[in-house]
């Protein structure tokens, strides 16, 4: 149980940290690409980065093993890391937050009637509009977050949410700390204060990733393409190996090594146990 569980945690870690990762990516590159700026300052990204880095592993690798776990078959060794259901997430995911960055950084100004920070001066003082995108991804990942926790296609992503404290103070403590960052951090973090209506925008996005995944949860796995899991592969048996199966001239003697070093290690081990 514990194995499957170690397991289950590392895979929880790669759907949050690959989401985050692509949408970053996307939106550095377009941004770069079609407005010469990129929306999400270097200190912002850092910040972005401590929350999918350093945070999110100690919030989703703590997590203890329930019951559940046992009612699943074992991984194989040939289980891949990355699983159709997962792929299905990451991608899912990242599509509805580079729809909604999209739609703020081209058309946020008008939605809002603010100034635009698409073509501000380069030492022109931080801007709302840019705020609200970067507020708006931090959110959208905290409440992908909580959806990261489900890797199986469960669709009660609330399950067990309160069984890890670790998890809850982390996720609390970096929501506190984006609060400051937007509205005290302006020097530093290139943010400006928002106002309590584009707060509520900025959270009714991040809850819309928690709407979203349900949407993303009813799409049948079993219609995926296999190539969308990842990490598998074949595991060449032992077994194999000493029974002289492979008779290709041109690897005997790669074939012969290894024979001789699995059997040298084979007895090794036999006299470690008798002693």
């Amino acid at each position: 149980m514990w194995g499957r569980n170690v397991y289950d945690s590392i895979a929880k870690f790669l759907q949050f940290q690959l989401t985050v990762n692509v949408v970053a990516v996307v939106v550095a590159f377009v941004g770069a690409c079609a407005i010469q700026d990129t929306p999400l300052k270097a200190v912002q990204m850092l910040w972005v980065n401590l929350i999918m880095d350093t945070l999110a592993s100690l919030a989703l690798a703590t997590e203890m093993p329930t019951e559940d776990l046992l009612k699943r078959k074992p991984y194989g060794r040939t289980s891949p890391l990355i699983s159709r259901t997962m792929s299905k997430n990451i991608l899912g995911h990242a599509f509805y937050q580079l729809l909604i960055l999209f739609a703020l950084i081209f058309a946020g100004e008008r939605f809002f009637e603010i100034e635009s920070g698409r073509w501000a001066a380069l030492h022109s003082p931080p801007s709302e509009h840019f705020t609200i995108v970067f507020n708006t991804f931090v959110m959208m990942t905290l409440f992908n977050e909580i959806n990261a926790r489900k890797i199986h296609g469960e669709r009660n992503i609330f399950t067990g949410l309160f069984s890890n404290p670790i998890y809850y103070v982390i996720w609390i403590a970096t929501m506190v700390a984006q609060i400051f960052i937007v509205q005290f951090g302006g020097r530093w973090f290139s943010t400006a204060a928002l106002n309590l209506e584009q707060w509520l925008w900025c959270l009714a996005f991040g809850v819309g990733v928690l709407l979203w995944g349900q949407v993303v949860t009813t799409i049948p796995t079993s219609g995926l393409p296999k190539n969308m899991a990842i990490g598998g592969g074949d595991v060449t048996s032992t077994e194999n190996i000493l029974s002289g199966e492979y008779e290709d001239p041109a690897t005997h003697e790669k074939r012969s090594g290894q024979i001789l070093w699995i059997r040298g290690l084979t007895r090794l081990q036999t006299q470690v146990i008798l002693l």
